[in-house]
């Protein structure tokens, strides 16, 4: 019934655009039929893992053939490109690291709309600038298909657990259709307006994520410095006022938490390259909406910082070894 309602709910709201909704409205929830993934890194993998923990077919592929092994030997199809992957699926997620991976992934010579069929729903789990993801979404439109964003938040471990956060741009009478999938991969799934709403809800998130993980990073160190034991800091930061993501779930500080980066010489999780792309987004978006972000802007430059001097590849975390280092200097 409920399908039944939404797919009318299409019908009579939205039949003057060139979408063919109602093949969305079925088809979205219909039976777990063949899902699209693109981009199979380190968040991108855990996630096509979970879809098929769910029962869902995948059909996948990565610019890095290496990087599609570990799916394919648990049931996943593996083609070359985008185009391969849109020409058997209608519903395709994508996880790329950029902007400019996205435009080509969903416009490029072999990307997603040079075969997409019409009705498809398309979802990008990337974080992008928000005028890209509505680019995509008016160039999807021209071909008859549905693009919403979706950007995570949660890290590589929410990922693989299965408890990301998903933030939804888009029609929301997609939402239902985008939900039922994203369900799989994560604990929350949360419908924020129009399509490029979830990126700049996204973009906000790790704006503060940033500004908060340098915040403990620094105080962490001071209390170091000042003859506190880490842990013991830790456990005082995490009853107290000062108590944030960064101090109790993803500590910097190696041999405080087990399980983070900073126990594992700051290998995996999100790295200090990917801060510094999202703090770039932010700092554009602010200065096109004439927003202060001092601290925000202060954060890229530490993360720009840290790219150009060795930790790029490091996790985001690696703030708190950079500010160590700089004591020496």
């Amino acid at each position: 019934m409920a399908a039944v309602l939404r797919g009318s709910r299409c019908l009579v709201g939205r039949f003057y655009k060139n979408v063919d909704f109602a093949f969305v409205s079925t088809r979205s929830m219909a039976s777990k039929t063949q899902v699209g993934f693109i981009g199979l890194g380190n968040m991108g993998n855990p996630m096509a893992k979970n879809l098929l923990k769910h029962g869902y077919p995948v059909i996948a592929t990565d610019v890095f053939p290496e990087s599609c092994k570990e799916v394919q030997e648990l049931g996943a199809q593996i083609v070359d490109n985008p185009a391969e992957v849109a020409d058997k699926a209608d519903r395709i997620i994508t996880m790329l690291p950029s902007s400019p991976n996205v435009i080509d992934a969903y416009t490029g010579p072999n990307g997603i709309l040079k075969k997409v069929k019409k009705g498809s729903l398309l979802i990008d789990s990337s974080t992008i600038d928000p005028s890209v993801s509505k680019e995509m979404a008016a160039a999807a439109e021209k071909m008859g298909a549905v693009f919403m964003d979706a950007p995570v938040s949660g890290g590589v471990g929410a990922a693989s657990s299965g408890k990301l956060t998903f933030m939804v741009g888009g029609a929301e009478e997609e939402f239902t259709a985008v939900k039922e999938l994203l369900s799989c991969m994560g604990a929350n799934v949360v419908y924020c307006g129009q399509v490029g709403t979830g990126q700049a809800a996204k973009i906000c998130n790790n704006m503060l994520l940033a500004i908060g993980m340098i915040g403990t990073s620094e105080t962490m160190n001071l209390g170091i410095r000042l003859g506190l034991d880490p842990k013991l800091l830790a456990q005082i930061l995490n009853m107290s006022s000062g108590r944030c993501w960064s101090s109790d779930t993803y500590n910097p500080v190696p041999g405080v938490m087990e399980g983070v980066p900073s126990g594992n010489n700051y290998q995996g999780g999100f790295g200090t390259q990917l801060m510094a792309k999202d703090l770039g987004l932010a700092q554009n978006t602010a200065t096109n909406t004439k927003t202060p972000v001092p601290l925000g802007s202060l954060a890229h430059q530490i993360y720009r910082m840290m790219c150009a001097r060795g930790y790029a590849s490091k996790d985001f975390s690696s703030v708190f070894q950079f500010l160590r280092e700089e004591e020496g200097q």
